[in-house]
């Protein structure tokens, strides 16, 4: 049945940009990291540049540039576009567009931009988009009880809750969706406000859908999903965990460059007042921050299954920022890449931790049937914090991620003086037993601490190394055991594509130096 309206039109909370609008007018279409040029023929007939660029086309995400333009123009051209999509891809359930994510993506963007895609047009078209819609949710509610667990799941329950809203239904279909969504909120939002996925950025993307929702339940004076404003309110805190000194998100498993605009639009609703939690015990993580530095630290296991695709090998991994500045980094998700791009971005080289022998401390799966999930590697990670009385933050942390492999911990220490200028570090490879290495191991492990593309490093003949960031501020970094080396690196995050970076190593042969102490402390 189609219906003969829309009831509202949901906000969309993502940052838009009216220039876009003028380059998709001309064919050119900014997604993914990539821009796509079309010569005049419709989007969704030529062969695309990749899958990412596919799936963001598709969602149609982009929608909100177009209604950022505030044009007859750019309206028309929406209208066009959504007009094309129907004819060519709505009539078959096939391809990227069909995905339950993607479809989901779409009749969130449809809605919410319903009143810019439908504005002057002929009730022909009127039709055809209330149709097209109405199929794609009922589809979506045949399909949601199978679709994977997870982030794709909740995404899939937050556009059915909507569609219910938006679009006439009944106080049954009204009261099902949002016990079902229920269900995946209880689930999927840990106790400490993070998603299941331990990923940033995935909490950052599902508060843009779950605020609008929750404010759409009160405008219409309908009962909320009993678990959905104790969600919002558990996620703000832990959004606030993985702020940086200069307001932009950590990288850890999955995350990619999110400016501080970008956060400060969903931060902005936050409407608690407490302070910065220290630890994240069920995510998995720690925050030490005095003064105006802030050391963010993974200190958690993968998820299991089919929860770990966004998963990275990054454990005891740390980033470290100060003032306007990023420092210590990983080098993060990249916006768009190939597939052996991203699998570089998962592995323990591309975090600031320890690699033994170059090897992950866990494993991806290569089966197509089983998907980018990790396996193997580390099962426990053991924690101690340890604050002082004094003002010291800091922590000690051991995972098993080596293990089965090599019969080796590794063991990671970072405390932070009162006055956030003096980080403290120490990293120790053991065996089972808590015993050294054999003077006679030969193998190697190295400690990498990645450097924003934005700070300038120089090596002193002592061995000491200088960071300096554009605004002059600068911090040394030492090792006592070994001199520390500056290397090659790549920062994968960048919005504008991987950038060419640093990295300082440090080189502990087993045998020799199963124990590092090492110290960053900013200089007056």
């Amino acid at each position: 049945m189609t219906p003969d309206r829309l009831i509202v039109a949901p906000t969309d909370l993502r940052m838009a940009d009216r220039h876009i609008a003028d380059e998709i007018y001309a064919g050119r279409f900014p997604l993914a990291g990539q821009v796509f040029e079309t010569y005049g023929d419709s989007p969704f007939i030529v062969d695309l540049p990749s899958e990412e660029f596919a799936e963001r086309l598709h969602s149609f995400r982009w929608l909100r540039h177009l209604r950022a333009a505030n044009t007859e123009l750019a309206f028309s051209n929406a209208r066009a576009l959504v007009d094309e999509w129907i004819a060519i891809h709505g009539r078959r359930v096939d391809g990227a567009g069909w995905r339950p994510e993607i479809m989901a993506e779409r009749v969130l963007a449809w809605m919410s931009h319903s009143t810019v895609v439908l504005k002057g047009s002929d009730h022909g078209f009127y039709r055809r988009f209330l149709k097209s819609l109405a199929f794609q949710v009922r589809y979506l509610r045949h399909i949601a009880p199978t679709t994977p667990n997870g982030e794709t799941r909740l995404k899939v329950r937050i556009a059915l809750a909507m569609a219910t809203l938006a679009m006439p239904a009944s106080p049954t279909a009204i009261r099902t969706a949002a016990k079902n969504l229920d269900v995946e909120l209880d689930w999927q939002i840990l106790a400490d406000g993070g998603h299941i996925s331990r990923s940033p950025e995935v909490a950052l993307d599902l508060l843009c859908d779950l605020l609008p929702l929750r404010q759409t339940y009160i405008n219409l004076g309908q009962t909320l999903p009993k678990k959905l404003i104790p969600a919002i309110d558990r996620m703000f805190p832990a959004l606030r965990f993985f702020r940086h000194s200069n307001g932009e998100l950590a990288l850890f498993n999955g995350a990619t460059s999110v400016s501080a605009d970008r956060l400060l639009c969903v931060l902005r609703y936050d409407e608690s007042t407490g302070r910065t939690f220290k630890a994240a015990p069920h995510l998995g993580y720690q925050r030490l921050e005095c003064g105006p530095t802030v050391v963010i630290a993974d200190t958690g296991s993968p998820p299991a299954g089919i929860l770990s695709t966004r998963a990275h090998a990054g454990c005891l991994a740390f980033e470290m920022s100060s003032g306007r500045n990023r420092f210590i980094v990983n080098s993060g998700m990249p916006v768009s890449a190939s597939r052996e791009f991203q699998s570089l971005a998962r592995s323990t080289a591309a975090h600031s931790t320890v690699v033994v022998q170059d090897t992950s401390s866990s494993r991806q799966s290569q089966s197509r049937f089983l998907g980018p999930i990790m396996i193997g590697g580390i099962r426990t990670v053991s924690l101690e914090r340890i604050d002082s009385d004094t003002g010291n933050q800091g922590f000690v942390a051991r995972h098993d991620g080596y293990l089965a492999r090599f019969g080796l911990y590794h063991e990671r220490e970072i405390r932070l003086s009162p006055d956030g200028a003096r980080i403290v570090g120490r990293d120790r490879i053991l065996q089972r037993g808590d015993k050294d290495p054999e003077p006679s191991d030969k193998r190697v492990a190295v400690a990498r601490f990645h450097i924003h593309p934005k700070i300038s490093i120089d090596q002193a003949s002592s061995g000491n190394i200088l960071l300096t960031a554009p605004d002059g501020e600068r911090w040394t970094f030492e090792c006592v055991e070994t001199k520390p080396a500056v290397e090659d690196s790549i920062y994968l995050a960048d919005i504008t594509g991987p950038r060419r970076s640093s990295q300082i190593t440090v080189t502990m042969r087993l045998g020799e130096t199963p124990e590092i102490q090492w110290a960053l402390t900013r200089l007056v």
